[in-house]
């Protein structure tokens, strides 16, 4: 899986355009919707994109990342977040430690889907997040062999427990919300 995670520039993911793609604004108001959250863990934080934007609602933000070069830089975009080394498989958190656990664009770089949507069921106490690509061919994001399909991505939350699954379709990538209750 190593040559699924991403290696190019910090500048990239924080373009104007990649913004604007990634539609930051909705994917925040969206993952906040209907509940009160305090806390947020950003797993696969990058280059800290959606941790700043969460950080801008008054909550308390951590990231984990599996590149120590990305965590010193996610540190530099938002200073009063705890970033950490970590992989998403095996995150170092207490059980519900978290109101709400990020999951984005990074499924498709997981060992194991199963592992990564258990660890993330563990330590939020409301909900998870996961925006991912589209299964289909794009000129953005990875290629079509590394995306997964909608139906796999729900039918592995199910098996690992989740009670409610939202799907929403965007322009460019897909949204979950998933609930332990």
């Amino acid at each position: 899986m190593e040559d699924r995670v991403y290696k190019g520039k910090i500048e990239k993911l924080r373009s104007k355009d990649r913004i604007q793609m990634l539609e930051v604004d909705r994917v925040v108001e969206l993952s906040l919707e209907g509940i009160h959250a305090s806390s947020i863990l950003d797993v696969g934080t990058g280059s800290a994109l959606f941790a700043e934007a969460f950080s801008k609602k008054n909550l308390s933000v951590a990231g984990v990342d599996i590149n120590e070069k990305m965590i010193k830089e996610a540190q530099k975009f938002v200073p009063a977040a705890k970033f950490k080394v970590a992989r998403a498989e095996k995150l170092p958190y207490s059980e519900d430690e978290f109101d709400v656990v990020f999951l984005g664009h990074i499924l498709h770089e997981a060992e194991s889907v199963e592992q990564v949507l258990s660890e993330a069921m563990r330590v939020a106490k409301q909900r998870v997040i996961i925006l991912e690509w589209p299964y289909k061919q794009e000129e953005h994001g990875p290629p079509l062999n590394h995306r997964l399909k909608t139906e796999d991505i729900v039918e592995t939350a199910e098996k690992v427990g989740y009670f409610y699954i939202e799907e929403k379709p965007f322009k460019h990538m897909v949204f979950f919300r998933l609930g332990k209750t």
